[in-house]
């Protein structure tokens, strides 16, 4: 998985937008729901295809968005699109129509198949998930079971049988730092502007600032110091983080801005546009969106304010 993506050759921005999915044109939304609803078909089970949901004649609804933000952002262009499609619906009906891996596997290989995930609030239904730890306004942590073609967020009834909560919450932490770092490049510029991005195909790449120490140490042999990092998870296949040790943090938090909420946009997986201050595993959020929505702003308190002002001092030592 590449860092930056370049765009496939589609329809213009001027052209007529979808209601639902923007980053389509209109008749690039209208082509996307004609090949789900074929691939069902194809599949045996005839659908009724909505904006951003399909559902059958039992009621089962398949959402679109995370299919759709696949789609567009596959490099190819729309020429990929059925074979993205038909793959996605086979793993869905594969998974729908077999036994709950929770009745099948036993008690102990669904513990070492545990991870914790960070979600954002889109898509996620709190009420089922009342275990779920905030980390930050919009963020949780959940514990998802890891299995070959999916991934299955836990809900509280499921999590019930398995034990207490935190011990599994400890164990899925445990298996998520035995995780490999599958790839990793520095951003940099000629001003000495610099930081980190993990990335990888698993979908607990960037939940893994929840082990942010041990991740900062595999890639850059530091220690992080008692002043913490900037991260960004702008989707789940993304970790970016900049360790503070002086006044460079200034330029790393202007660019980590930027990059996180380009990264989130029309993405699959899509977490958090924002740049947070992690110390001690306290996830602090520092930039937002204009008032009007169009723009960036980097926002800190007085505990941030008291950090930088000490790190631009001590530069001037």
């Amino acid at each position: 998985m590449g860092l930056f993506r370049r765009g496939p050759k589609r329809d213009g921005r001027d052209a007529p937008r979808d209601p639902e999915f923007s980053f389509f044109s209109a008749d690039e939304g209208t082509r996307f729901r004609a090949q789900v609803r074929e691939a069902f078909a194809e599949s045996g089970l005839e659908v009724t295809v909505y904006a951003d949901v399909v559902t059958d004649s039992a009621g089962r609804q398949f959402g679109l968005a995370n299919l759709a933000a696949v789609c567009h952002n596959d490099d190819r262009g729309p020429r990929s699109w059925s074979e993205l499609v038909r793959q996605h619906v086979g793993m869905v009906l594969r998974t729908m129509d077999a036994p709950s891996a929770l009745d099948t596997l036993p008690t102990e290989q669904i513990r070492a198949q545990l991870y914790p995930r960070v979600v954002g609030r889109d898509g996620f239904n709190p009420e089922n998930f009342g275990y779920a730890r905030p980390l930050a306004p919009g963020l949780y942590e959940i514990i998802a079971l890891d299995l070959p073609e999916s991934v299955m967020m836990l809900t509280d009834e499921a999590l019930e049988p398995l034990g207490d909560v935190q011990y599994l919450r400890d164990q899925a932490l445990y298996n998520l730092r035995g995780l490999p770092v599958e790839g990793h490049e520095t951003v940099k510029d000629a001003e000495g502007m610099r930081f980190e991005v993990v990335l990888g195909d698993s979908f607990y790449t960037a939940s893994r600032v929840l082990a942010l120490d041990s991740v900062v140490r595999q890639v850059t042999g530091q220690q992080l110091t008692a002043d913490g990092a900037l991260v960004a998870m702008p989707f789940r296949h993304q970790l970016a983080f900049h360790a503070i040790h002086d006044a460079g943090m200034i330029p790393a938090l202007n660019a980590m801005a930027s990059f996180a909420a380009s990264g989130y946009a029309d993405t699959p997986g899509a977490i958090s546009p924002y740049v947070y201050w992690w110390r001690d595993g306290t996830l602090t959020q520092l930039s937002d969106h204009d008032e009007d929505g169009e723009g960036l702003r980097i926002v800190v308190g007085d505990e941030f304010q008291e950090l930088l002002e000490r790190l631009v001092a001590k530069g001037q030592d």
